[in-house]
């Protein structure tokens, strides 16, 4: 591990000031974090630790929720409105990781964990465009069984491991953000980038930025929503395919419906082409298959992966048809 200096910030301020230095990295839990530092992924000169922010949930005057970056993910899958508005975003915590990582792991943390690809933690054997650019992806010829099928480049094929963040973009949050540029908000959509020819940067943040917030909107078909992670073994792994959704029903159509899923891209991916064809439409079977063709229609699976397009279509339809039918399959 690179030698490093520490510090703890009292404030934003403090942390922002703290942060602007160049090399400097900002610490939540470290569960990602220091993971790359062992590996040397990562080599920051200076961590600041923001852990004594605020860590605050409250409800907004709309009826949404704030929800400070220092939150930790156990304290926000518990939370009774979370689990009453916005279920998916509880579930999909739950799915993650083990009891003790997300103990430790806070809400602004898990919106920056980097990829789990292989390739990329592989520093001494492997190329990877994403760890040093301008040297190849060796993912895109060998063990790719876990990447992208959407999205990808010739430069990266990785798929970002979050489960929260494929809720948070189902449920269209909000990111808020301080820096040298002073306080801004983003689309959640628009936090994390597709690889194209530069996969080495992950977001849509400028240096030394600070994510302070995650908004949730008021969504009240929220409530009727749901996650479910298709993975190799029940517990601590990360998702083939993943399925976040919410639906609005008038009568026996869809009124309203959000739709994204983990495990297929660079990054959590919104399936508005999906959404396109269910909203106004009638809750079928079909229906659920021919939303999933539309947004697969331009999937590139590698060797290893061919198969993860018609997972994500089955996974797609069960989450569906138990949100609108009550169908547990």
């Amino acid at each position: 591990m690179t030698p490093f200096d520490y510090a703890r910030a009292t404030d934003r301020p403090e942390a922002l000031r703290l942060g602007a230095v160049a090399d400097t990295a900002y610490l939540g839990g470290g569960t990602n974090i220091v993971d790359l530092m062992r590996e040397r992924i990562a080599t920051p000169t200076r961590l600041v630790d923001v852990t004594g922010l605020p860590a605050e949930i409250v409800e907004t005057e709309g009826g949404g929720l704030l929800i400070g970056a220092a939150v930790r993910n156990t304290a926000l899958a518990e939370h009774k409105l979370v689990r009453g508005r916005y279920p998916v975003l509880a579930r999909a915590i739950l799915a993650g990781a083990s009891a003790q990582i997300r103990n430790m792991a806070t809400v602004g943390g898990n919106l920056l964990q980097r990829t789990r690809c292989s390739y990329f933690y592989d520093a001494d054997g492997s190329r990877c465009n994403k760890r040093a650019p301008g040297t190849g992806c060796d993912a895109r010829e060998g063990f790719n069984r876990i990447h992208a099928v959407l999205g990808a480049s010739d430069a990266c094929v990785a798929t970002h491991p979050s489960d929260m963040c494929v809720a948070l973009a189902a449920l269209d949050a909000i990111v808020h953000l301080d820096g040298a540029g002073g306080p801004r908000t983003l689309p959640f959509d628009a936090l994390h980038r597709l690889p194209g020819d530069r996969p080495d940067q992950d977001t849509s943040l400028a240096p030394g930025e600070l994510i302070t917030a995650v908004e949730l909107p008021p969504l009240a078909f929220a409530a009727t929503s749901t996650y479910r992670k298709v993975r190799d073994r029940a517990s601590y792994a990360f998702a083939l395919v993943s399925v976040a959704a919410a639906v609005e029903m008038a009568d026996d159509r869809i009124a309203d419906i959000r739709i994204a899923f983990g495990g297929i891209a660079h990054k959590p991916w919104r399936a508005t082409k999906a959404e396109a064809v269910l909203r106004n439409g009638a809750a079928t079977r079909q229906a659920f298959l021919d939303a999933a063709a539309a947004e697969f229609a331009d999937a590139r699976p590698l060797r290893d992966n061919g198969f993860k397009p018609a997972l994500a279509t089955r996974t797609l339809a069960a989450v569906l048809a138990s949100l609108t039918m009550g169908d547990a399959a």
